[in-house]
């Protein structure tokens, strides 16, 4: 009886982190979308969103983060307002588009909670 328990606690515990998981996928992906709307200079031109999986890096440093806050990106304000530089790993999130008939793509950086974007390139 407690080998036929293993199973079944295994799927509630794949199921859980997959929870958690699309969860995260989901509020990374509004974060970003009202980041773009904000920032772009034309935000109503965008169609197309398609998000890649969220990941984890730990190889952007605080001086990559400054140069892609000054650098920006074609068709974003200027003098965007970012979230504060956090210690250890940062999420990125891919986003393709469309604008103004060419397809782009943005990375966007942000903290472990997903609740602010720090940089994107």
């Amino acid at each position: 009886m407690r080998l036929s328990r293993i199973p079944i606690i295994m799927c509630i515990l794949t199921s859980g982190l997959l929870f958690a998981s699309c969860g995260q996928q989901y509020k990374a992906e509004q974060k970003v979308k009202a980041f773009v709307e904000e920032n772009m200079e034309v935000a109503d031109e965008i169609s197309g969103r398609d998000f890649a999986d969220i990941g984890t890096t730990r190889h952007i440093s605080d001086s990559l983060i400054e140069m892609m806050r000054r650098r920006g990106a074609p068709g974003f304000k200027k003098d965007i307002s970012y979230g504060q530089i956090p210690t250890g790993d940062l999420l990125y999130l891919r986003m393709k588009y469309v604008f103004k008939g060419d397809t782009l793509q943005n990375t966007f950086y942000m903290d472990q909670e997903a609740q602010e974007i720090i940089a994107f390139k």
